[in-house]
């Protein structure tokens, strides 16, 4: 049966990093490659989200945003209907996406050569804010056990210093899609008291799971909202990455303060047109087409790993999460150089490099597989014969 998602879309030449940046970047060419890198998706979003912006262009005015009842409403709805949050609406600030929402955090919370904790390998962009705003990153190995991430409390603790003022969890966790059970996040949540952490929660792909699984937002695990920031937003449950729009939601009225202030000591106003996708997509429309995506998602999945896991020498981690695939080459042993050569240049993927994501990344390569299954089986095709040396 046909899926609303197997459509084609060529993106070529539409100002898409995904598409139009993988040439210099990776050394594919988007005539003939593959895009299964950055994190957005080849999808349209829902109808109800296209039927917003129409009636928006219907007007031809595109000022600034006003009354936004219906916005905060919106998200209240959906945390409270999709994952059981009930959230006070008078602690959501708007940011420009979550890289902006955790530069902020950073800039709020932690002083200039504070250290920041993160549970690594982890989500790239974390790197970059921390160390370009003058804090220290702390990299917290995951330990792999059995193919699969786990919390490590202990060795964590030893590595604490003291200097430490902040801890970024990625959850779900990317890149290697780990959904985290309730009793991994009351963990996080003791060592974040322990060592008097503000506890930086950012569940930007919570929507994002696979049958079966269920995300538990850090805001409902108890004696934590003294210390905590939830991060959350549209863009890519919806496939809205370009507007660039995220909720920082605060429960402690003393953090809301501070972090109110440094709104206000920046400027920052919200992007209005990402107001208006983000109420439309927060709907119940928008839930039946999260509810199809993710079923669509996990037959990719489900594709792209029996093709990796038949290449001897290759893993897939076992995914809860996401639409991002974490593959282990280790055990080819082949270095990143021969790698690259195989999957860039034969196989004309372009893809994430592991060492990008920090300690333990090395010897993975991160797939998005949020594309048509048409995408997916060529793919498959292409690294079966990139490695076909090995079968």
């Amino acid at each position: 049966m046909t899926s609303k998602f197997d459509e084609i879309i060529d993106r070529r030449g539409s100002h898409s990093a995904k598409w139009d940046k993988m040439e210099a970047l990776y050394g594919v060419s988007p005539d003939d490659g593959i895009s299964m890198w950055v994190a957005d998706m080849d999808f349209r979003p829902p109808a109800a989200v296209d039927a917003a912006l129409r009636k928006l262009m219907e007007t031809g005015i595109y000022g600034y945003f006003g009354d936004d009842r219906a916005y905060l409403e919106a998200i209240q709805w959906w945390m409270q209907t999709r994952h059981g949050w009930a959230v006070d609406p008078a602690g959501i600030f708007t940011t420009h996406g979550l890289v902006n929402g955790t530069g902020l955090c950073v800039d709020t919370f932690t002083n200039p050569g504070d250290g920041v904790v993160l549970l690594s390998p982890v989500y790239h962009a974390f790197y970059r804010v921390i160390r370009e705003s003058g804090r220290e990153v702390v990299e917290c190995p995951l330990a792999l056990r059995d193919g699969r991430y786990e919390m490590d409390f202990d060795a964590w603790d030893a590595q604490m210093t003291g200097r430490e003022k902040m801890l970024i969890l990625c959850s779900p966790h990317n890149p290697g899609g780990r959904v985290w059970t309730r009793a991994e996040l009351q963990g996080v949540a003791a060592f974040a008291r322990r060592h008097e952490l503000i506890l930086v929660s950012d569940e930007i792909h919570h929507d994002l799971v696979m049958p079966g699984q269920k995300h538990i937002p850090m805001a409902t695990i108890e004696g934590i909202e003294d210390r905590l920031i939830m991060m959350s937003a549209t863009t890519k449950t919806f496939n809205l990455a370009g507007s660039h729009i995220g909720n920082v939601i605060i429960a402690d009225p003393d953090l809301r303060a501070r972090f109110a202030k440094r709104m206000m000591a920046f400027g920052i106003s919200p992007n209005s047109f990402g107001l208006h996708t983000a109420t439309a997509a927060y709907s119940p429309e928008g839930a039946a087409w999260v509810d199809d995506l993710m079923t669509y998602l996990d037959g990719n999945r489900r594709l792209l790993d029996k093709a990796l896991n038949g290449i001897p020498g290759v893993r897939s981690m076992p995914l809860e999460g996401t639409y991002l695939a974490w593959v282990d080459f280790r055990d080819t042993g082949m270095d990143s150089e021969e790698l690259t050569r195989r999957i860039q240049t034969e196989a004309r993927i372009a893809v994430n490099h592991g060492a990008t994501f920090g300690l333990g990344g090395e010897g993975f390569m991160r797939f998005n597989f949020a594309t048509p299954r048409a995408r997916i089986e060529e793919a498959c095709t292409r690294m079966g014969a990139a490695f076909a040396d090995l079968q």
